[in-house]
């Protein structure tokens, strides 16, 4: 029997194992299971160079676990170890420096894994004691134990041992027991083993016999060894990476088509990249890429690693350049990593564009869930929207599809302003902008249809690469000044008339949390309607654009702005203005004569003033222009008191603000009912 202590500079190293990686024990069957894999594969090609003659046998590797005396066992039938190869492998750490070790590694299991070879030594991690059972594959060789109670000390003895492998026996610690429960272990295995290149066996298959699950003989094998990207693409059908799909994601739909990755320079590379059926909630489809190393589970926590758009695909990417025991941020600053990403960003590209170029049909019938996609690999990667903005794809409110290109051939003779700008008009609902479209239709414009999730952001981002052009909603203003040509026709009201007629409106616009009405007068035409409600286009796209950018939050926070535009060529327009003026003419001539009386004084006194320094103006003259400004403003309010009133008992003047608020989705409950009835009375 050999005795002696593990070649660290401390004494204390177990510990530190058990306190710092404790976070993260479970990555200890991952390792254990990589190691198994990893004797096995060198046996196989000891084989293969014929430097071992024997039988390979049955290679599976074996969990079992047993609950009374509280183990866990991996087994493999690889290459096994002599006793020399133990106190080199597994008693030398390449360890030193623990004050360093706890500094710089402290809250990361895989970077200190990776770093320091300790790999074996996660076992520690859940057990008191471990046991090593090992015999070389070499004829010579016989069993070897190795065993270990958590301190620097360990002990190796002969043994008898049948057969060449490895046996690792963990004796699960008091506060680590679920790593006994069979469920726990099934969920790890499917989770970092499931496609491990050698056959891991847990348990047995069970069938249904006689009314209860009963085990078989066969060997419950919990990985497949040979998954779908490491085979030939030329070898498979649609079926094939579907079924894998579905293999991946139970609960998905199926994928709307994917890339087989096969690189073997500069750097070695396969996986399968699905595109995911996706419309929304973009955090909730993040993490659907599984990274790997040789088949074995690294991570899929990608972001950083690829690019982030990237995240919202599905899929495997499996490189032996990607280190396995390495933290994200080692990952994300390693150079073969970066490679990967840019290598990915332009297979995904020339997909796309193959796949456009080939059937654009096709491509047309998965834009709607292609195009969020597209778009926020656009906006968060310069050079993706490079590639990207020949194959994106601008849709219109008739279900038309257009490249960037042939938009703007389409629309440059129709909508151009008078500053030579091209006008991208655009809605994004249909039913609830209708009028608004159709409006713009029987002007001979198009109107693209904006309505996803990123949509706010991309229409900034398309303003600063387009030349020359601006994007409008069809609905933030009257048609005619959408898209100017020339100048607008003025109304042919006086200005106290457009004033008594704005007033009359604006004193029956109703109370709306978070909405302010402006009221304007302009000649639109007999044919158009009597009333628009229009939304300013810049103050609703910060507001859009808040949702994205947090230092936008204030915009949030502000209320909607509305221009009430009245069409003074409109006849139930000028009716109201008639019926107004017959009936508040005679209340409203001594009001009306006194403010302009006041503001004549007013004019007065302040030319007067205008002659003198500041300082030699007296207070009783200041206190004069002051009491007049207090009585022009009393008898401001007297004449709007005296419209509103008026208006509040003008039918027509209600039914049109309700139809332009019905219009815009904003007439609901109580008001839309009153709308109803009154609708109801005015047909009588």
């Amino acid at each position: 029997m050999q005795k002696g202590n593990i070649g660290v500079t401390t004494e204390n190293i177990f510990p530190v194992i058990k306190k710092f990686l404790y976070s993260d024990h479970e990555i200890f069957l991952r390792e254990m299971i990589s190691n198994a894999v990893d004797a096995t594969q060198k046996l196989k090609t000891l084989t293969e160079r014929g430097d071992f003659k024997g039988e390979l046998g049955d290679l599976t590797i074996r969990v079992k676990i047993d609950t009374e005396k509280g183990t866990l066992t991996i087994s493999d039938r690889g290459i096994g170890m002599t006793a020399e190869e133990i106190d080199k492998y597994i008693n030398q750490i390449a360890f030193s420096g623990v004050n360093d070790f706890l500094e710089k590694y402290k809250d990361n299991a895989n970077a200190i894994i990776g770093h320091f070879g300790l790999g074996f030594y996660s076992s520690f991690m859940v057990s008191k004691k471990v046991e090593i059972i090992t015999r070389s594959y070499r004829d010579d060789a016989h069993g070897v134990k190795w065993s270990c109670d958590g301190s620097p000390e360990f002990e190796i003895d002969d043994v008898e041992k049948a057969d060449r492998g490895t046996d690792i026996i963990l004796y699960i610690d008091d506060d680590c027991k679920e790593f006994l429960e069979k469920q726990k272990i099934e969920s790890l295995l499917n989770k970092y083993c499931k496609f491990m290149a050698i056959p891991v066996a847990f348990g047995k298959k069970t069938e249904w016999k006689d009314g209860k699950n009963v085990e078989t003989d066969e060997d419950n094998i919990i990985n497949d060894t040979e998954p779908l990207w490491t085979k030939t693409p030329s070898t498979l059908k649609d079926e094939d990476y579907k079924s894998f799909y579905r293999k991946l994601y139970p609960m998905q739909d199926d994928p709307l088509f994917w890339i087989h990755l096969n690189v073997d320079f500069p750097f070695t590379l396969t996986g399968i990249l699905y595109f995911p059926r996706i419309k929304s909630n973009i955090d909730l489809q993040r993490n659907k890429i599984q990274l790997f190393s040789n088949q074995v589970f690294v991570t899929d926590q990608v972001e950083g690693i690829v690019p982030e758009f990237l995240t919202l695909l599905h899929g495997v990417i499996d490189s032996p350049d990607v280190p396995l025991n390495v933290s994200r941020s080692y990952l994300q600053s390693d150079a073969n990593v970066k490679k990967i990403s840019s290598y990915i960003t332009k297979k995904v590209a020339d997909r796309l564009n193959s796949i456009f170029k080939d059937d654009r049909k096709d491509y047309e019938s998965k834009w709607d869930d292609l195009k969020i996609f597209i778009h926020y690999g656009m906006l968060t990667q310069e050079d993706f929207y490079d590639r990207a903005k020949e194959f994106t794809l601008l849709k219109d409110t008739e279900g038309k599809y257009f490249t960037f290109e042939e938009y703007k051939t389409l629309i440059k003779d129709t909508q151009t302003d008078k500053d030579d700008t091209l006008v991208y008009l655009y809605a994004n609902n249909v039913e609830e902008q209708y009028s608004y479209i159709e409006d713009a239709k029987a002007k001979g414009y198009s109107v693209l249809l904006f309505d996803g999730d990123l949509d706010s952001p991309l229409i900034n981002m398309l303003e600063q690469k387009f030349e020359k052009s601006r994007f409008t909603r069809v609905d933030a203003d009257i048609i005619s000044r959408l898209i100017v040509k020339e100048k607008n026709k003025e109304t042919e009201l006086s200005a106290d008339q457009s004033d008594n007629l704005s007033q009359a409106f604006r004193s029956q616009m109703p109370q709306m949390e978070k909405a302010n009405f402006f009221v304007e007068v302009q000649s639109l035409g007999k044919e158009a309607q009597p009333v628009f409600i229009t939304q300013n286009e810049y103050m609703r796209r910060m507001k859009d654009m808040s949702r994205f950018q947090g230092g936008m939050a204030f915009y949030a926070q502000m209320p909607d702005s509305y221009n009430v535009v009245l069409n003074s060529d409109h006849p139930l327009i000028l009716q109201v203005l008639n019926d107004e003026e017959e009936k508040c003419s005679e209340q409203l001539k001594p009001v009306v004569g006194e403010i302009r009386g006041q503001e004549a004084r007013l004019a007065v006194l302040r030319q007067e003033q205008g002659k003198k320094k500041a300082e030699e103006v007296t207070q009783e003259e200041k206190d004069d222009i002051s009491a007049t400004e207090k009585v022009i403003d009393e008898q401001k309010e007297k004449k709007r008191a005296i419209i509103a009133e008026y208006a509040k008992g003008n039918n027509i003047i209600h039914q049109l603000i309700d139809l332009a608020l019905l219009q815009n989705g904003m007439l609901k409950g109580a008001a839309l009912a009153a709308f109803l009835k009154r609708s109801v009375d005015l047909i009588k």
